[in-house]
């Protein structure tokens, strides 16, 4: 691995000076919540590194909630987005299985990620509903991210994972040279073992990936109806999930095309002609996006659909706790 260490304060000064040839977005946080802004000058010393997890997930930047799909909106400049967790690094992985497949890639999407450069950050502590290592994502740097970011003992551990990353610390006037200090990768290490035992303590019994998708599929309806009861088909869950893609194509006149967020959790999504509708009931159509992550997907991409963010429990009016309802399944 290329791995490169400098001083925070060196850093903010190179991210001070590349704001004048990329667009860089990083969490910052307030007093209601962490979540990605456009950097300024004055905000870079304010970033939120090593921690779980910004609002919004990263999959806003390629797929806006709405957009006209024939008009060029590309931004000027190169984009560089710092302090992604790695189950957003990995839902993205899975959208592109899905929009940059080789016969029906999407122009749009594809333009968006060649642009941008994506700088995730590792998880030195946890949030209550993480649960990644449950379906076997590590909570640190790899290699689908362009370049994975460590802040410790006010040093910024830096590791490329791609051209397009090596491009980017190029581009800071930084050289990949030598290895940090071996004191500095120890401490970040057993930091990182106390993150994954967290982990591990927090998720005690909560079923793997596979497991999940097997326990579902054979489940009956009276679990579904229940856990149904309290749910309001919002939709939350499935637009704050970073894997989470359907959308609404949209004719307008002339001829243009406006691509809009849908979720299976609204009424009507699988309504046709005639007023058929397979999701009318509330229990089916719940169900349905729990199928959709746990069992049909996997059936056709090798990424993982459900990166264990825990978003949809934090989102849900309802107060619908995915694992309590997968912990029931499993007993």
């Amino acid at each position: 691995m290329n791995r490169i260490s400098i001083q925070k304060q060196e850093w903010d000064e190179k991210l001070l000076q590349s704001l004048s040839s990329h667009l860089i977005y990083a969490p910052l946080e307030t007093e209601f919540s962490c979540d990605y802004v456009k950097l300024e000058a004055g905000t870079i010393p304010e970033i939120v590194y090593n921690k779980p997890k910004p609002v919004t997930p990263l999959k806003k930047f390629f797929l806006p909630v709405k957009e006209n799909v024939t008009i060029d909106s590309s931004p000027l400049l190169p984009v560089a987005i710092i302090g992604t967790p790695n189950c957003d690094v990995m839902a993205l992985a899975l959208l592109d299985e899905i929009y940059l497949d080789q016969e029906y890639t999407d122009p749009a999407y594809r333009q968006r990620r060649d642009n941008t450069t994506i700088i995730s950050t590792d998880c030195l502590s946890i949030l209550e509903h993480c649960h990644c290592t449950s379906y076997g994502i590590d909570p640190t740097g790899n290699d689908h991210s362009d370049i994975s970011l460590a802040l410790i003992e006010d040093q910024v551990i830096l590791t490329v994972h791609s051209p397009k990353g090596e491009a980017f610390i190029q581009s800071l006037g930084m050289i990949v040279t030598l290895e940090p200090e071996k004191e500095l990768l120890q401490s970040l290490g057993e930091i990182h073992s106390s993150v994954l035992e967290q982990l591990k303590q927090q998720n005690n019994g909560l079923p793997g990936y596979e497991e999940t998708g097997k326990l579902i599929s054979e489940s009956e309806m009276e679990l579904w109806k229940k856990y149904a009861s309290t749910c309001v088909s919002c939709g939350a869950c499935s637009a704050i999930c970073p894997t989470c893609s359907c959308f609404l194509l949209i004719d307008r006149p002339g001829f243009e095309k406006v691509r809009q967020l849908d979720t299976c959790q609204y009424p009507g999504f699988e309504r046709v002609a005639g007023g058929e509708d397979a999701l009318n009931e509330l229990p089916e159509r719940f169900r349905n996006r729990y199928m959709c992550k746990y069992v049909w997907k996997p059936e056709k991409y090798p990424m993982k659909a459900c990166t264990g963010c825990g978003r949809c429990i934090e989102t849900c009016i309802g107060q619908i706790n995915k694992n309590e309802l997968i912990l029931e399944l499993s007993k």
